[in-house]
């Protein structure tokens, strides 16, 4: 499979704003802690089978892949700035770390045993997700909602959940953990957030 995706990730090509405008955020260090694994992660271990394939969409400094390659997982990680991949994969060499723009990368079907997709929200991938992932793998999903706006005005709704629509995205796939609201202990910053554990039937 990691054959599969080096293939074709020789044709992908970036887009040079969004590359840019990444590529500085984490070289001047404004990466919300992308370091370390996300609590929601941390809290879902227990659901997750003792290895595995798993994808790490928009992985930024690589926390989140870091902590499924300590307890025996595969990781592929892709994320659309190079800064942050190249630290990532210093960080973790065991990573197969990869720069990619996800709006223009192929997901072989049924190949992942777990998706990991936090703080990024593309809705194309929902379907995707489901035709990645191998029956009965699991998605762990978490980014921000529409409630941010009452703190963060300027923030584009495109990139904002509506509420409820995370869970009736996936309402079809057995649904293990979700929530939705405001998270002041797991953050320097108040987020407003929805956060699912789901397995495809």
């Amino acid at each position: 499979m990691l054959d599969y995706v080096r293939l074709h990730l020789e044709e992908v090509t970036m887009p040079v704003e969004d590359a840019q405008r990444w590529n500085k955020r984490y070289a001047e260090g404004l990466h919300g802690g992308f370091e370390r694994p996300r609590p929601f992660l941390v809290k879902a271990a227990a659901l997750l089978p003792g290895h595995g394939l798993a994808l790490d969409v928009a992985m930024g400094l690589g926390g989140n892949a870091a902590f499924l390659l300590a307890r025996g997982w595969q990781v592929v990680g892709v994320d659309i700035s190079q800064v942050a991949v190249h630290r990532a994969k210093a960080q973790h060499p065991g990573l197969w770390a990869v720069v990619a723009d996800m709006t223009r990368f192929h997901l072989p079907e049924a190949t992942f045993d777990l998706v990991l997709n936090f703080y990024y929200l593309q809705r194309e991938l929902f379907p995707l997700f489901e035709r990645a992932l191998k029956p009965g793998g699991l998605l762990i999903f978490e980014t921000l909602t529409c409630d941010m706006q009452a703190v963060h005005p300027d923030i584009d709704p495109v990139y904002l959940l509506e509420r409820g629509e995370l869970r009736r995205a996936f309402q079809d796939w057995e649904v293990l953990i979700y929530r939705e609201g405001w998270q002041q202990k797991e953050s320097d910053h108040p987020r407003a957030v929805a956060s699912l554990a789901a397995r495809r039937r």
